[in-house]
């Protein structure tokens, strides 16, 4: 089959790709920007893969080159987040949408929406969702409507939310739509609803709530999420936060800009959970409990359908070449320090370089200071300096290096990705990347809680001067200065 995906760039759109990656079919993605599809989406599928820019919200026609032989699209567009107007523009979206795939072979048209809840009347965010799937069900092509709650997943606005209150508040003061009851569903089980319901003749012309097996409050999630990360938070509920209120809060203490929170604040009055369980039936699947979603979200290592026993499977030599590029550290949630330096050597100097870095030889910048952090976590319990590493020159996943664990370790791409297993109030990546001209250095850290981030910014300092001498020296071809003619 030949399927189309609207919104590939986006939060699900990304995931379904990835999904959809693993099977034979042909995919055609619709983006805004060709530019923001990352290498990794298009290695995986290789010439199955076919990119078209397009924006549904111009007012421009839609691109006359619509492949003729489409059998199932996904409608994955909205506009909640753009500011006032957006259900305007979301109708345009739908409207410009089916103007452009009616006159192809589609037979299916998939699209996610939210639960409608039997309360009247509905928020702007959930009326406009409601309007786009009427405009959807008008087209001579059938439709399925999948409609869910808050998904739970890295990156979903509504979990990030939630993430960043619980990590940064030890206290919060909540407004009263926080009693509201809501039913959560993991990304992994919307994802399996969407493939499972591609090309199958039960779901046409059909809606269908999706939700996972919980039905929560807001408070309840967010006590459940600080629980489940090991924080302690005081949760006092305040009567007189107003939405307009609720939406400045949110914006400033979390990552979400104004108009989303605002979007969102205006629904969060309203339950959220599913009328109808038929689902169950036509697309059987084990479904994740809240506490599971989380600890899903929060694995590791970002990662394309590597195995969530990651370690052994490197180790072993288990994981495929391609699974092994796709690995990615964490995008959401964390803080980093990436830098940029041009090669001032050949690019195999650097790459021999980058792999030499720890054991007996050091680091390229500030070693003593490298070797004090490992006392000190030594002094706690950790695990210290003191397992150095197997080879001077060589890495495989799995290896340890220092107080570090090898993850991605590809010469030939120049790319090398270490975890930190020393104790810290959250977790760490170090990645290099050596390009034909550059080298890339990013450190990443992902808090768990306040303290998390009271102790990157308190190494901030040291940071400053270990980073830049370190990709510097490396970029020179550190330790093998003489060998950079």
């Amino acid at each position: 089959m030949k399927i189309l995906v609207t919104g590939a760039n986006g939060y699900i759109g990304l995931r379904l790709l990835s999904a959809l990656s693993t099977t034979e079919h042909k995919v055609v993605a619709v983006v805004r920007n060709s530019q923001r599809l990352d290498t990794k989406t298009r290695e995986m599928f290789g010439s199955r893969l076919e990119i078209i820019e397009f924006d549904f919200l111009s007012d421009d026609p839609p691109p006359s080159h619509c492949p003729p032989d489409i059998n199932v699209a996904y409608y994955l567009i909205h506009s909640m987040g753009s500011g006032s107007g957006f259900a305007e523009r979301e109708q345009h979206c739908a409207q410009q949408f089916i103007s452009w795939i009616k006159p192809t072979q589609c037979r299916q048209i998939i699209y996610l929406s939210g639960i409608i809840p039997q309360t009247q009347p509905l928020s702007a965010h959930l009326e406009s969702r409601q309007r786009v799937a009427e405009l959807l069900s008008q087209s001579p092509i059938p439709l399925t409507t999948l409609r869910a709650s808050i998904i739970v997943g890295s990156g979903s606005a509504s979990f990030e939310i939630i993430r960043d209150l619980v990590e940064k508040l030890p206290a919060m003061i909540t407004p009263k739509w926080t009693r509201t009851r809501c039913q959560p569903i993991a990304i992994r089980n919307v994802i399996s609803y969407l493939t499972g319901a591609l090309n199958n003749e039960q779901c046409l012309n059909r809606s269908f709530d999706i939700g996972g097996p919980d039905q929560l409050s807001y408070r309840d999630m967010m006590s459940q999420y600080a629980e489940t990360r090991g924080l302690f938070r005081l949760i006092i509920p305040a009567p007189f936060f107003t939405p307009r209120l609720s939406s400045y809060w949110l914006s400033i203490v979390t990552a979400t800009n104004y108009q989303l929170a605002k979007a969102l604040i205006g629904s969060l009055h309203m339950e959220t959970v599913c009328q109808e369980n038929s689902i169950h039936a036509i697309i059987p699947q084990d479904l994740l409990s809240y506490r599971e979603a989380i600890k899903l979200a929060f694995s590791r290592i970002a990662q394309n359908r590597v195995p969530s026993t990651w370690y052994g499977a490197m180790s072993s030599g288990k994981l495929r070449p391609e699974q092994i590029r796709n690995i990615q550290v964490p995008e959401y949630g964390t803080l980093c320090d990436s830098r940029n330096t041009i090669l001032t050597t050949t690019r195999n100097a650097a790459i021999e370089a980058v792999w030499s870095i720890g054991g007996k030889r050091g680091w390229p910048s500030m070693t003593w200071a490298w070797k004090l952090r490992g006392l000190m976590d030594k002094l706690v319990g950790g695990i210290g300096m003191r397992r150095g590493r197997h080879n001077p020159t060589e890495l495989k996943p799995g290896d340890a290096l220092d107080f570090w664990r090898v993850i991605v370790a590809d010469k030939q791409a120049g790319r090398l990705m270490l975890y930190a297993e020393m104790r810290l109030p959250g977790e760490a990546w170090l990645e290099f990347h050596v390009g034909e001209n550059e080298l890339r250095q990013t450190a990443t850290f992902r808090p768990l809680g306040l303290f998390g981030r009271a102790y990157w910014y308190s190494t901030f300092l040291f940071h400053l001067i270990i980073f830049p001498r370190m990709a510097i020296k490396l970029a020179k071809g550190w330790p093998y200065l003489n060998k950079a003619k």
